[in-house]
């Protein structure tokens, strides 16, 4: 590849173009339904399949399966990456996207940890495994796919339609998961639980229903894709006999390429990923989870501000045909970094006041022997976190109070002081009871508190609540959904232009695989770990703010690396893909 001026200027989409655009898209918008999915509906999940584990763990190892379709994504960089580079970007399309929608239609059918046991977490493992290397396969292809049909100087504009689809499907799995929770509570009771407990009929087995709806889609997906055609770049390399046999051991085994890889990695990929997964996912969970937000209002709050936010995706793209992809990348990063804590300290003030008050006036401490506090970050989900520490830190993160952490004797029995009240000791019979009494006294709201931002629901008006979904206009939600908003466009900032760079750092005949790796190792391992991790940190400290450490030192440090050692690529052109 070599950079030079880029002839020619800015042209409206032919047909044909519009036509790769929009089946790339399509099929890429199914994949990322299916892989998010689960995000979307981790907690009802953890409780389903984790049942034998405290609130707290089951919220860790969902999250964590959930990460476990992350980490295995970059080994089906490598697998479908080779095949991508060998046989051709289309049928690579095809095999992915099987792959990915019979994992998720299995999803739907697997019995639970209350039928099976412990077959039923490591089945779901499996799968969300599964659903990894199709992901792993996916995105470049589609990347590549679209740019070497893009002209030199709209490569930017030309896959930000790509990069689009992980929004537009989260948003898609998110209003399915809205509608169908609002059909089935309305229509059917609730359903008693062998533990005793009853949940709503969509908590109970609705939530398979999007799942299984993942067949259609399928057969829409693949449809589309068996009509598209091989990219004109990778036809006349294979034309010109000047494809790589070994394009691995060519993006991998050359210092030159795995220079260009490792500068990729640090330089771009990982503050991009935990930036858009922190605006996607981390914020969800945070609401939802740390804030104490009912999962109907939290849907709708991030479905609003996933709509105000798509364009910024092109926008940005289509800007960095202008201006270069590193200032934008780079540009939101330094912008998350500056602005997390602020931001998401003013979303928990507004989104439950009475939380943030709470937080801010009342001193509670856990003194626990250090040995004997856990850091809840467990892929395996072999420990039970039985101890007293892990007991008192695990009563308060439930309910999203701020601790501070005490350092006791050897040995000691871990307790938690709240306020003035005498300490209550972890083994206390009545410890539960006793902590939420003492915090309750000292102004922690419980779930549902009248200042908790809400869309209330009547599940006896069944579909008439689906305008429910416009009930959005008061200060409180609208603030909410400007944070987010915000949030969003650091994300795009980053991932609009991403595609674009990748594939100019990248020669054609080693593309597919040389991107895809340093692509999903970003996302896979830093976006993909980064709900679990952050969770876990916020456990360990005692504040809920700690975990966004990880995303602003992650971001940080591609900042201070992608300005030093990333070169600008948005006049590169080669001699194997279209003027």
């Amino acid at each position: 590849m070599t950079s030079e001026a880029i002839p020619g200027r800015r042209r409206a989409l032919t047909r044909e173009e519009r036509k790769v655009i929009i089946a790339s898209s399509a099929g890429t918008v199914f994949e990322w339904y299916d892989f998010y999915l689960y995000g979307a509906l981790a907690s009802i999940i953890g409780a389903q399949f984790f049942a034998a584990y405290s609130v707290t763990q089951q919220s860790i190892f969902a999250l964590l399966t959930f990460a476990a379709g992350f980490i295995v994504r970059p080994f089906g960089a490598i697998i479908f990456g080779r095949l991508g580079d060998i046989v051709g970007r289309k049928y690579t399309f095809v095999v992915t996207v099987v792959l990915m929608g019979a994992a998720t239609f299995l999803v739907g059918l697997l019995p639970t940890y209350h039928t099976i046991g412990v077959a039923a977490p490591i089945a779901l493992i499996v799968l969300r495994m599964l659903q990894g290397l199709a992901t792993g396969g996916e995105y470049g292809g589609a990347a590549v796919y679209v740019a070497e049909h893009a002209p030199h100087n709209q490569r930017g504009f030309f896959t930000s339609w790509v990069n689009t689809t992980p929004t537009l499907a989260l948003l898609l799995s998110l209003v399915v998961i809205m509608f169908t929770q609002i059909a089935l509570d309305a229509g059917f009771p609730p359903v008693e639980q062998p533990d005793g407990t009853t949940l709503s009929a969509f908590k109970a087995w609705g939530w398979r229903i999007p799942f299984l709806l993942s067949a259609v889609l399928l057969l829409i997906s693949l449809y589309v894709r068996l009509q598209m055609q091989e990219s004109p770049a990778f036809q006349r390399m294979k034309a010109e006999g000047a494809a790589s046999a070994q394009p691995l051991r060519e993006a991998f085994g050359e210092w030159r390429n795995i220079k260009i890889g490792l500068i990729a990695l640090f330089g771009l990929v990982a503050g991009q990923a935990v930036v858009w997964y922190t605006a996607h996912f981390y914020a969800l969970f945070f609401i939802q989870n740390i804030l104490q937000v009912d999962q109907f209002t939290t849907n709708v709050l991030v479905a609003w501000a996933l709509i105000a936010g798509v364009g910024f995706v092109v926008a940005f793209a289509s800007l960095s045909d202008r201006i270069g992809r590193k200032p934008l990348i780079l540009g939101g990063c330094l912008l998350a970094v500056l602005t997390y804590f602020p931001l998401f300290e003013h979303l928990t003030r507004t989104a439950n006041p009475a939380l943030y008050r709470a937080q801010s006036n009342v001193e509670v401490t856990v003194a626990a022997d250090p040995a004997d506090c856990a850091f809840q970050f467990n892929p395996t989900g072999k420990v039970a976190y039985s101890s007293s520490c892990d007991i008192a830190k695990a009563a308060l993160a439930q309910r999203a109070v701020h601790y501070r952490n005490e350092e006791a004797a050897a040995g000691t029995v871990a307790s938690v002081r709240i306020g003035k009240v005498q300490p209550i000791a972890a083994s206390d019979a009545d410890f539960a009871v006793k902590v939420a009494t003492a915090l309750a006294a000292e102004g922690y709201p419980n779930p549902g508190h009248a200042e908790t931002v809400k869309i209330p629901i009547d599940p006896s008006a069944g579909l008439a609540n689906v305008a429910k979904v416009f009930d959005i206009w008061s200060a409180q939600k609208l603030t909410i959904i400007g944070i987010l908003v915000l949030l969003i466009m650091f994300a795009a900032m980053t991932y609009g232009p991403i595609a674009a760079a990748l594939v100019e750092l990248f020669p054609t005949r080693i593309r597919y695989s040389g991107m895809s790796l340093p692509y999903h190792i970003g996302n896979g391992w830093f976006g993909g770990l980064l709900p679990a991790t952050s969770f876990a940190i916020v456990a360990a400290t005692g504040n809920i703010y700690s975990g966004l450490w990880y995303p602003v030192i992650v971001a940080g440090a591609t900042v201070v690396i992608g300005l030093f050692l990333v070169p600008e690529t948005h006049k590169t052109v080669d001699e194997y893909t279209r003027s």
